[in-house]
């Protein structure tokens, strides 16, 4: 009978630590999001160019004005992912963060829960996650979470500050997303933790101290180094961004599935008398807030809570799912069918499906004389135009156009007319390229004798300067 039960503790992990995730990965919704395309084009430019841009290289709008790539690390592997394998190859990178992601959970809630609390976290962070799990820099923050997590957390049990080595992860996350200013909270509030444990004893506040400052120090290893650590903080504080759909607060009608999670979470959290300490409850009630503030926000607590959920639920300890004897060879295994799956992820073509993450079709129809010739364009088809090699009016990256330009790009958008005709005149615009959606401003276009619709289809709107 134990033999039976460890089999199917060794089955939920590998199904819910590797299948899962591959699946996930493989899906083509990770490729639904414009921003997708103009991070792997920035990867391609510094392929291309054997250097990180300081310059805007793509829009005609803020051509040779700064932008800050703060996330050149993952858009760089993104870009060669892309270059030797096509859409497939990056899949495979996104498959391999969701693994990397998924194990370093389930890990720490097998150590606490068995089969079916395993089985419940992953669920739970999942349904969160899902809609969310798109093929862009935030998933090199996911994973890099967890593992600051497990780091933190470990520290903790062990009563003591983590290693300094450890504060060099920093380095890695600076470089791949903007995220590690919340690695660096966490820290604070570990220590806070600690400090308050051990009644302010001065070699514990020593501890962490020193590995606080060594942790800020190597977020300012990156290339813009005092700008690019201070950089998310100047991001958090555009009064624009709640224009951006991630931006916007969480609502049960937007996100649905965060909100299922949360209630089921909370029954859980009653029926198991959750044990947690006051400053990690109070930082599960903060993330919260703020995930609630800001829907984007809700990938965060989800992972949080994965992670220290699972022992403030648990009774005791788990013994090791392996024998010491045989770990190598599981590893090995393990290891050796990751690689197998990760290259038969890279090797089977996919094909994103036709959005306004991909107007392919719009794209296609496009009159070559239009490709070099300045645009408005929808916010979602900025990058598609950048990895077609077509300048934009505007894409993804809110921080480098900042909030004037992007707050009347919006009443263009509503049918103010004279914002548009400012715009036509300042920029010499020749070609509009829409989604359906902005309907305002297509019906303007529509009945306005200077502008000639030449093609639309169920993605997007193009229409002509006569």
């Amino acid at each position: 009978m134990a033999i039976e039960k460890a089999d199917i503790e060794r089955i939920t992990v590998a199904l819910f630590g590797l299948v899962v995730p591959a699946i996930v990965g493989s899906s083509l919704t990770i490729f639904n999001d414009g921003d997708v395309r103009w991070h792997i084009a920035a990867g391609q430019w510094m392929l291309d160019h054997r250097a990180i841009p300081h310059v805007d290289p793509f829009s005609f709008t803020f051509a040779g004005q700064p932008w800050m790539a703060f996330e050149w690390g993952s858009e760089l592997i993104y870009a060669l992912a892309h270059r030797i394998c096509g859409f497939a190859g990056v899949a495979a990178v996104v498959t391999a963060l969701l693994i990397g992601l998924h194990m370093l959970v389930v890990a720490e809630a097998r150590r606490w829960a068995g089969p079916r609390g395993i089985a419940a976290t992953i669920i739970l962070l999942d349904v969160i996650l899902i809609p969310m799990t798109l093929a862009r820099p935030h998933l090199f923050g996911w994973v890099l979470l967890a593992l600051w997590l497990r780091l933190l957390i470990r520290a903790r049990e062990q009563s003591r500050a983590p290693p300094l080595i450890a504060a060099t992860l920093m380095i890695l996350w600076v470089n791949l997303h903007g995220s590690f200013a919340i690695g660096l909270a966490l820290a604070a509030v570990f220590a806070l933790d600690a400090c308050i444990e051990a009644r302010w004893r001065w070699p514990v506040i020593r501890a962490w101290l020193v590995f606080g400052i060594a942790s800020a120090l190597c977020a300012m290893l990156n290339p813009n180094w005092i700008e690019g650590f201070l950089h998310p903080l100047r991001i958090a504080q555009m009064t624009t961004l709640p224009m951006v759909v991630e931006w916007r607060p969480s609502e049960l009608g937007r996100t649905p599935f965060f909100f299922v999670a949360l209630a089921a979470t909370i029954l859980l959290m009653a029926w198991r008398r959750v044990k947690l300490r006051p400053v990690m409850g109070a930082l599960l009630v903060a993330l919260l807030a703020l995930a609630l503030l800001q829907m984007r926000h809700q990938a965060m607590v989800a992972i949080v809570a994965a992670m220290l959920l699972p022992k403030a639920m648990g009774h005791s300890a788990r013994p090791p799912l392996f024998e010491h004897r045989y770990r190598l060879k599981v590893i090995l295994g393990a290891g050796a069918a990751l690689l197998a799956l990760l290259l038969f992820r890279a090797v089977t073509p996919l094909d994103p499906s036709e959005n306004e993450a991909n107007p392919k079709s719009a794209l296609a129809a496009l009159p070559a004389g239009l490709r070099s010739a300045p645009l408005l364009n929808g916010y979602s088809f900025g990058g598609p135009l950048i990895l077609a090699g077509i300048r934009p009016y505007i894409d993804g990256r809110q921080d480098m156009y900042g909030d004037a330009f992007f707050a009347d790009y919006q009443r263009i958008l509503d049918g103010d007319r004279a914002a548009f005709d400012r715009a036509v005149t300042k920029y010499r615009l020749q070609w509009t390229m829409l989604p359906p959606k902005d309907g305002k401003l297509i019906r303007r276009l529509d009945s306005d004798p200077a502008w000639q619709r030449i093609y639309a289809d169920r993605v997007a709107v193009i229409h002509r300067h006569r």
